[in-house]
Parts: structure tokens; C-alpha cells; sequence
């Protein structure tokens, strides 16, 4: 089972943390967020994973390269000139997903309890074309499901506007994504957008064209970003006070 964790952003609100620290490498109480995730979908299953990199990548690949003992094959996929964000970055690195089979993508920037091999059997199950991991949380972005879990749409909280894939449903569920899912490989073809683009906006379009692309509710799983200092001193508490159970 194959990976591919989105690690090349900036990380400007957690500046001036981020000058000289990449948001992965954020410490989370004697250990970076990025050995965590790793760790956890070890535990899934994942024997090989892809990294994609930008801002300070020399210390990630160092890192990397100094932890061997996590136990998994890495690569590491270099934006060098500006990140891709979530879709470019995933695009760039197709030819690591060769084996035909579906992977998890997992943001570099969240913290969570999720069960990853709960949301991998979900998507086996349901035939999807990704599966994402939603929780009920406030979020100035919501997505918008069917009853059954299928995506609709999405609701801008910031800007009251509300955008479908195709007709509009009747009292949809608004979730938040959590920054973790599984994607099966067929959707590599089907990726027309090139350069710099969002993966959501794939998802949105590929879905009002009928492809199925799920939710899987965690509302029950912790779940915590780490999109600012508040938020990362938050998790810090939360990992000082609980632990970390991989």
C-alpha cells in the first residue's frame, strides 16, 4: 500500500515559526507531526510514500534521510520553482502510483485519531473514485453530500456562496474535510488541469460529470490543524495531556 503526504507549502500563518521550520516538522510534544502521520499509516498498512516538497525542502529531505527507522520507503517529489498545491503536487507524482492500486493522501498539516484503515476498506466498499474523511466541525469551507454520502457541491462560508456539481439537493449535509483520504489511481487520466490547481476542484468537477467521489464521516475521531500557532499550541496541550496513540 502506497501513500503520498502534501508537505510543500509555505506555512505563512505559522510564521516566524516557518522561516526556519517546515509545517511538518512542527514539533507536537518531542516529535514532528510528519513522523506521527508517517507512523499511523504504517500502522495502516502503507509500506511506500511519496512526499512532495518546496519551502525549505533541503531540511525535510534530511530529515527523511536521518529516519530511517520509521520503517517505510520515501521519495520525495521537489516543486522547485512554487508549490503545485494538492492537485499539482498529486499530479506530479502519478508515476509513483504505478501498481494500480488506491492510496491514501494525507495532508502534512493535521493532526488526527482517524481509524486510516476504517476510511481505506470505506472506499474498497464503495467503489469510489476518492474518498474523503469529513467531520462535522466549523470550517469557513463546507462541502455538500447527499443522504448517502455522495458530494454535491460546496458551501463558502466566507462569501455566503454556495457552488453544485450538478443539480442542487435538498438540505444537504455540510461537512468539513478533514485533510485525509483515499484515491484510486484511475483518476490520473482524468486530471485535465494542469499546473497549479486544488485537488477539490477536481473532485467538484469530475463529480457533477457523475464520477463518485464519497465522504466518510470521523465525527467521532480528534482532529486538530495546525493552520496557525493558536491552533498548533492547541494541539500541543492536547498531545501533552491525552498522548499520542498511533
Amino acid at each position: 500500500m502506497k501513500a503520498m503526504i502534501l508537505a510543500a507549502g509555505l506555512g505563512k500563518r505559522l510564521r516566524p515559526l516557518t522561516d526556519a521550520t517546515p509545517k511538518a516538522l512542527a514539533d507536537i510534544g518531542g516529535v514532528t507531526l510528519l513522523e506521527v502521520i508517517l507512523q499511523r499509516l504504517a500502522k495502516a498498512g502503507v509500506t511506500e510514500a511519496i512526499i512532495n516538497t518546496h519551502h525549505l525542502a533541503e531540511k525535510l529531505t534530511d530529515f527523511l534521510e536521518n529516519k530511517q527507522r520509521l520503517g517505510l520507503k520515501v521519495e520525495i517529489s521537489r516543486e522547485t520553482f512554487f508549490p503545485l498545491e494538492t492537485g499539482g503536487g498529486l499530479k506530479k507524482a502519478a508515476w509513483f502510483f504505478g501498481d494500480g492500486k488506491p492510496f491514501f493522501l494525507h495532508n502534512c498539516d493535521i493532526f488526527t485519531e482517524l481509524d486510516l484503515s476504517a476510511l481505506y476498506q470505506a472506499h474498497l466498499n464503495g467503489c469510489a473514485l476518492a474518498t474523503l474523511a469529513v467531520k462535522e466541525r466549523p470550517s469557513k469551507r463546507q462541502l455538500l453530500f447527499a443522504p448517502e454520502l455522495d458530494l454535491k457541491g460546496r458551501f463558502l462560508a466566507d462569501g455566503n456562496m454556495t457552488e453544485w456539481c450538478g443539480e442542487p439537493v435538498k438540505d444537504p449535509l455540510k461537512l468539513a474535510f478533514s485533510g485525509v483520504q483515499v484515491v484510486s489511481p484511475e483518476i490520473f487520466p482524468l486530471m485535465t488541469e494542469t499546473g497549479v490547481f486544488s485537488i477539490m476542484d477536481v473532485y467538484l468537477r469530475l463529480a457533477g460529470a457523475g464520477s463518485k467521489i464519497k465522504g466518510f464521516r470521523m465525527d467521532e475521531s480528534y482532529w486538530q490543524d495546525i493552520g496557525s500557532l493558536a491552533k498548533l499550541e492547541v494541539l500541543r496541550k492536547y498531545v501533552a495531556e491525552k498522548g499520542i496513540r498511533i
